[in-house]
């Protein structure tokens, strides 16, 4: 309890501002529910993208102009409808030369009816080149700068770094951030430095250059052999991609929105020689149709972009032809043109059989994702199969064929599906354990809300324990079932399952206990309503993104809760300008004003209060937030000086609605304490909207270089009434 003890004993010489205001909300509007691929014996539902011959998306369809056939049989259209997903934009800021700090990338409460698109932005750096790495972080870059849009859940996922999926869909800038710093060559994988292996002659053929005696047909069984040995190895990397693959979309099938996948790869290859020189395809084309059915009954249409862009595929200067005829050179740069073509092909059928489209031979690898965003509207058509369709004895696999009656209309839709339906696939969630069911809720994107749950996760430093991450989690006890103890007490017991996942999702540290708490009655009715706090610290061995996720289930009913939040711990060690996270505490008025006398009045203030404060988050307008912060890193001057200022800024909706003045930061501790403690207070207005807030900090040091100058930290809260 070392942070929150050294918190509560602060003099506060608050900074006291008088703040009111009434802003508007502009709510998101709901999704329609029905835009999900439904494979039933009593519905086939699919969805297909129209386009003119321009690309451009049709939305005047009517029924009569289109026909579906299942397996070359012409099926009677029952449901018919068009799903728009088009919205209007807020006009861009102006720029201006005055700079400015950044608003904070603050994502609010994510609920599931207020997402309008769930996209998976995969790198599959199994394949990826070094070179082909740089553009792929641009592109990505890009589309969180400027293509995301409010309502969109957004992951990037490395097909090589582990199988975290579940813990990377977000709306949270910051943490998209994150995983683009994560994008990296590896060199481990198939990709090389180039989108080609450079040209080089064989051991055999540079001993037959320089005189040795060597057959053609030894030649030629040398080059069967290398062959061989990389396309399997090419076969190994590709499987490995499309079970990453396999495991985000298993990951979707339950978000709500328009899913699409787009994978951004060099390419694999459909068939492929073994070393005796026989095509082979089972390997590929297995875990293909695997992706391709399981893509399609959860409605992910898959896009994929060869992430080389154009080439040229001619002759490159690091190419070494010196003990090569021409023959061989031509034959070189002929298996370098095929190479090319034939890992297109695996791209193109992956998006084909799903109904996406593949992007290939486009340097502009944002005007890929940009076809893939605008390709978010289409129309949702379904029929009643008949009997034989999920008949095994009949046919295994059912084709579907779908014709536009326009000129110049192009459809896209999904190839067809396995003779088995979801009802048969499914596992009815009450067959779900305690322990399925809290880690569903822990790594679901979306928080479970049968028990109330809010966490508050700070980053802090201290000279023994190092950088750490303390956690407040504040439980809704009303949420949970008390049994009677025979002494009027009252009893409950419950599983809590806490993890830190690090990159990619892969677990850092954890916590799993089950706890029994006893409330005496004369204290039941005051815990019922106010709920506890429990806080857990967790430890930072490495700088870099977290997340932080803790899930609740009631022993007693199999409620479940659930919280989540993203912290990145920053590297002290580069002595840059940083601050720790932001404790808050609510007093009324009358307390703020007795503080500023000089009356010491938090002594007797029970911590209770300042962990429900932080943990909760949750204020009465009319009354003070006061806050507090560390500064790490701040430069002194040879009297041990700070030369700096930190301010408030207060938003709503992403909009800024209050700056506070900037007030000097205290001079260090002259005993040598590395870090500052500051703090200030803002009186929440009796006018003041109800609702969600962003509260940050602004923190300046001139005596850092200019381009360090600035940091900022940022909270979380809510004014109720």
């Amino acid at each position: 309890m070392k942070f929150f003890l050294l918190t509560a004993a602060f003099i506060f010489a608050f900074a006291f501002t008088v703040f009111s205001q009434t802003p508007t909300v502009s709510p998101t509007p709901p999704v329609d529910n029905d835009d999900v691929v439904k494979i039933s014996t009593a519905l086939i539902q699919i969805d297909a993208t129209v386009t003119d011959k321009n690309g451009k998306v049709i939305t005047d369809l009517k029924p009569e102009e289109v026909e579906i056939y299942e397996n070359g049989k012409r099926q009677e259209i029952s449901n018919f409808s068009f799903i728009s997903n088009v919205r209007a934009l807020e006009e861009a800021p102006k720029k201006t030369k005055e700079k400015t700090v950044a608003a904070p990338l603050a994502p609010g409460t994510l609920r599931p009816e207020q997402i309008r698109r769930t996209m998976a932005l995969v790198v599959d750096d199994l394949t990826l080149s070094f070179e082909s790495v740089y553009y792929v972080r641009r592109a990505l870059k890009k589309f969180v700068d400027e293509q995301m849009q409010d309502g969109d859940m957004v992951a990037i996922i490395r097909t090589g770094a582990g199988i975290g999926a579940l813990q990377q869909f977000t709306t949270d800038r910051r943490q998209l951030y994150a995983a683009i710093e994560k994008v990296r060559w590896n060199p481990a994988g198939a990709g090389g430095i180039g989108a080609f292996a450079p040209i080089e002659a064989t051991a055999l053929e540079r001993a037959k250059a320089m005189g040795a005696q060597i057959s053609d047909e030894q030649l030629a069984a040398e080059k069967a052999s290398l062959q061989g040995a990389n396309d399997f190895r090419g076969d190994v990397f590709a499987t490995g991609t499309l079970g990453a693959i396999n495991y985000i979309v298993r990951g979707m099938e339950e978000l709500p929105g328009r899913k699409s996948i787009m994978l951004m790869s060099d390419g694999f290859k459909l068939y492929t020689k073994d070393e005796g020189g026989f095509m082979d395809s089972t390997r590929v084309l297995r875990s293909l149709q695997s992706l391709i059915d399981l893509a399609n009954r959860a409605s992910v249409v898959v896009y994929t972009m060869d992430a080389r862009g154009l080439q040229t595929l001619g002759a490159t200067a690091a190419d070494d032809t010196s003990s090569l005829s021409s023959e061989q050179i031509e034959g070189r740069l002929s298996d370098r043109r095929n190479e090319l073509f034939d890992t297109q092909d695996g791209l193109r059928y992956l998006a084909r059989q799903t109904g996406g489209t593949s992007i290939i031979n486009n340097n502009d690898l944002n005007s890929g994702i940009r076809k893939m965003l605008d390709d978010q509207s289409y129309y949702l058509i379904g029929y009643q199969p008949d009997e034989e369709t999920f008949d095994p004895k009949t046919r295994r696999f059912n084709k579907l064929d779908i014709k536009v009656k326009r000129d110049g209309a192009r459809v896209r839709y999904r190839s067809g599906f396995f003779g088995v339906n979801d009802e048969e696939t499914e596992k009815p969630a009450a067959n779900l354990t305690a322990a399925q069911q809290i880690k569903n809720a822990l790594t679901s994107p979306f928080a479970v809300n049968d028990i109330s749950l809010r966490l508050n996760a700070l980053f802090g430093s201290d000279a023994k324990q190092g950088a750490f991450v303390r956690s407040f989690l504040h439980v809704g006890a009303k949420d949970l079932t008390f049994s009677s103890e025979p002494s009027g007490d009252k009893k409950v017991v419950f599983d809590l399952l806490a993890v830190g996942f690090g990159d990619n999702g892969v677990p850092a540290e954890q916590i799993s206990k089950t706890y029994t708490l006893t409330i005496k009655k004369e204290n039941f009715q005051n815990f019922q309503k106010n709920g506890f706090v429990y806080d857990f610290t967790f430890p930072i061995k490495k700088a870099g993104a977290y997340q932080f996720r803790v899930a609740l289930l009631d022993k007693a009913t199999g409620k479940v809760g659930s919280a989540n939040q993203f912290v990145e711990v920053p590297n002290l060690k580069k002595e840059r300008l940083t601050t720790s996270g932001i404790v808050l505490e609510n007093i009324a008025y009358e307390e703020l004003m007795r503080r500023n006398n000089g009356q010491n009045v938090s002594e007797n203030k029970p911590l209770s209060d300042y962990l429900m404060a932080t943990s909760l988050r949750q204020f009465k307008r009319g009354t003070v937030l006061t806050y507090v912060t560390e500064i790490y890193n701040a430069k002194l001057d040879a009297a041990r000086n700070v030369s700096g200022t930190f301010y408030p800024r207060l938003f709503r909706d992403g909009k800024l609605i209050f700056e506070g003045k900037p007030q000097p930061i205290p001079s260090a501790d002259p005993n040598g304490t590395a870090k500052i403690s500051v703090s200030g207070a803002l009186n929440l207005g009796t006018e003041m909207q109800f609702g969600e807030y962003v509260l940050q900090i602004v923190v300046n040091d001139n005596l850092q270089k200019e381009k360090r100058r600035t940091t900022t930290q940022f909270v979380q809260f809510e004014v109720i009434e």
